[in-house]
């Protein structure tokens, strides 16, 4: 609110950027290196007329800047920026238009397209984003609220696990609480996903990935089929948490909220990773709306397509969605490595997972790992020493293996090789052993360590586990797109009926496929992620790709937790078994490139026979290894761990190595035995008669332990 009498505007100070609140009032700084003038709106209602424009008085450089005194916390403004429309040349400012603050650390409300205010003016002409649009969008457009940064974090201290403790957990945010079967006080929520904690406490992940928390906004055309950007990449304030997911209705609550959610984590151990989406803006095409970057500064963030030494009317489009940053341009730069700051000092996350990181990697069209942006985060002494984990691909290139020393990576090729074994594809050995042992083919020419792989099998976007077991073919039918959207190469395996089933035989396959899929994430040597309800076989009907599905096709159902409570079991027991033994954490690699030579102390490969492996069998879909102790167990015990992974439809017999002096090998698991029995506690481990072999059933995983 507008405080009451005469407001004091003096020229204040450029930095830092954003509106900062201080004793006096509030201090607001905006980059613009084209603009003419600018200008602050302030305003009493999110959709009222502003109360006050004030045109900043200084500018420093690229930097305009002023400060108002007598404002406080909650104060709602905006911004008008003067100066050329010349859309040739990537300049579109256009005083009609609200600028939303880049640096706003909440919203007013959300985007909504009212009356097509947002999207560009005269709709019948191709060329309609070549027209000055004269239609005023203030009254629509999201103000920035002022924010108080102080909050009470009653001695939070970060976890601070190593990468080879983590165990990541991927989940919705709003979708981990939203079904009325999470029995929460405040369902879909930040608040409410801390009454849901003592659930990853006890299956025994450590971090969260939080699929994206940042303000997003919704396409028109979800709006008009009913549906909605439930994913959330579609970024439009780069600071401000999602107001959506806040228990509060006052404008900034999501902000308190989201550091209460963050402080409840760390108190219970567990890690914030957030997935964030810097490669583009919700500001999409030239066709789209003007609501920040474009408005304020086009040329300054965006990659533009026009003759050398221009701007340019089109954007360059590495990510499907229109448009992407230019990581090389100093201002765009500055915005992405102070909201990750911001982030990381004043919301306290833990880390960062990048969606579609080798856009952040592209100058000049080029991916490289010596670029701006990746330079600029090595030598931050704050973001240097956090989680970095890189979705390495876009559009057009697929780069894992390929990023920077201090990074990991989704592995995506540990995941289409688990995913074409366990169905029984052949030929999967040299590829197989290669993603269990740490993936060293990829990240050990480069300095890093296997924790620096983050295996999984599901993630949001593709099937769910329960789905890959279940559906031969994606069922996107509820999307609205005919089924075309979503990918078509999932390797999945339906276990001979498509979908939901009563056949007793199909269903206890997929169990055992399942806890196999399970096994092979776990104890493969790297970082392991598992999807958000994985745990309690969670199904999304077949659809492949729920990113607008803001309902129980995609929420959490509760229930799930009592009927397949065999499963989140063994699920639980399996995470346990990675802290039990630990070898199971490796920092290095178990073993080199050169599988069929390079047999490292702690590490051997075994054919059925217990001879040395044909790994250039053609028709090879079973894989056996040994695992030596890396020190005792929890229980102050040496011992060896023996692995059998069967994915041929034959039963297979597996001769047994010598399990050293004074043991013999116990049954620690087999995924083909029925709940209960198919994960032994620890000391009502089965003892191996014979002693010198093991029946493996078909399509299924056998542990066996000596100590």
């Amino acid at each position: 609110m507008m405080p009451p009498g005469p407001v004091g505007v003096n020229e204040g100070r450029p930095y830092p950027l954003g509106a900062t609140l201080d004793a006096g009032g509030v201090n607001f700084a905006v980059f613009s290196r084209h603009a003419e003038a600018l200008e602050l709106l302030l305003f009493d209602e999110a959709h009222g007329p502003a109360a006050r424009v004030i045109p900043l008085p200084a500018r420093t450089r690229s930097i305009w800047h002023g400060h108002v005194s007598g404002l406080k916390a909650g104060q709602l403004y905006g911004f008008r920026a003067r100066g050329p429309f010349r859309p040739e040349d990537g300049l579109r400012f256009n005083p009609a238009k609200l600028i939303l603050d880049p640096y706003a650390k909440a919203l007013s409300h959300k985007f909504v397209n009212t009356d097509n205010l947002l999207l560009a003016y005269d709709a019948a002409s191709p060329h309609r984003d070549l027209s000055l649009d004269p239609r005023d969008s203030s009254r629509i457009v999201p103000k920035g609220v002022v924010v108080d940064d102080a909050f009470e974090w009653r001695g939070d201290r970060p976890p601070n696990l190593r990468l080879e403790e983590l165990v990541v957990y991927e989940v919705h945010l709003k979708g981990f609480t939203a079904h009325a079967s999470s029995k929460v006080r405040h369902p879909g929520t930040y608040l409410g996903f801390i009454e849901k904690i003592p659930h990853l406490k006890r299956l025994g992940v450590n971090a969260v990935e939080l699929l994206p928390v940042h303000e997003f906004m919704v396409d028109d055309f979800l709006r008009e089929r009913r549906l909605t950007n439930y994913w959330g990449y579609n970024t439009a304030a780069f600071f401000a948490p999602e107001q959506s997911f806040a228990a509060g209705a006052a404008p900034g609550a999501a902000v308190a909220e989201f550091k209460t959610l963050v402080r409840e984590l760390h108190k219970a151990g567990i890690e914030v990773i957030l997935d964030v989406v810097y490669n583009h803006t919700a500001e999409g095409s030239e066709l789209g709306p003007t609501l920040s970057l474009r408005g304020l500064d086009n040329p300054s963030y965006y990659q533009l397509c026009g003759p050398a030494g221009q701007g340019g009317r089109h954007y360059m489009n590495h990510t499907g969605c229109g448009n992407s940053l230019d990581m090389g341009r100093p201002a765009a730069l500055r915005l992405v490595m102070d909201s990750l700051r911001y982030w990381a000092t004043v919301m306290r996350v833990d880390g960062f997972r990048f969606d579609l990181a080798s856009v952040l990697g592209r100058e000049g069209g080029q991916y490289s790992t010596s670029t701006s942006f990746f330079d600029a985060v090595s030598q931050d002494p704050v973001l240097c020493r956090l989680k970095l984990i890189a979705e390495p691909w876009d559009l057009g290139t697929y780069q894992v293996g390929n990023f920077p020393e201090d990074w990991s990576e989704w592995n995506g090729r540990f995941r289409d090789c688990m995913r074409k074994f366990a169905k029984g594809d052949a030929g999967q050995l040299p590829e197989l052993g290669r993603r269990l042992s740490g993936s060293a083919d990829l990240y050990g020419d480069d300095g890093r360590h296997a924790y620096n792989s983050v295996n999984f099998i599901t993630c949001h976007d593709g099937f769910t586990l329960r789905d890959l077991v279940s559906y031969n073919g994606k069922h996107n039918e509820a999307n609205g797109e005919g089924n075309r959207d979503g990918s078509d190469d999932h390797l999945s395996w339906n276990c001979g009926a498509e979908g939901e089933t009563a056949d007793p035989a199909v269903e206890a396959l997929r169990g055992r496929l399942a806890r196999n899929h399970i096994c092979h994430l776990f104890f493969s040597c790297g970082t392991p992620m598992l999807l958000g309800g994985d745990e309690l076989l969670r199904t999304q009907g077949g659809n492949n790709n729920a990113y607008c599905q803001d309902n129980a096709l995609s929420w959490f159902d509760w229930t799930l937790a009592e009927r397949n409570a065999d499963f989140l079991e063994f699920t639980r027991k399996a995470i346990a078994m990675t802290r039990r033994f630990p070898s199971l954490q490796r920092r290095r690699f178990r073993t080199g490139d050169d599988l069929d030579q390079d047999q490292v102390a702690d590490l051997q490969w075994f054919a059925p026979d217990g001879g040395p492996v044909a790994w250039d069998d053609p028709e090879g879909r079973g894989l056996a290894w040994l695992l030596d102790g890396h020190g005792p167990d929890a229980s102050g015990r040496d011992y060896r761990l023996m692995f059998v992974s069967n994915a041929d439809h034959r039963l297979r017999e597996q001769r047994l190595p010598p399990p050293g002096p004074g043991r013999r090998w116990k049954r620690l698991i087999d995924t083909s035995l029925p709940a209960g029995e198919d994960f032994a506690d620890d000391g009502r481990e089965a003892p191996v008669v014979p002693a010198n072999a093991y029946l493996v059933n078909p399509r299924s995983i056998v542990v066996l332990v000596a100590s």
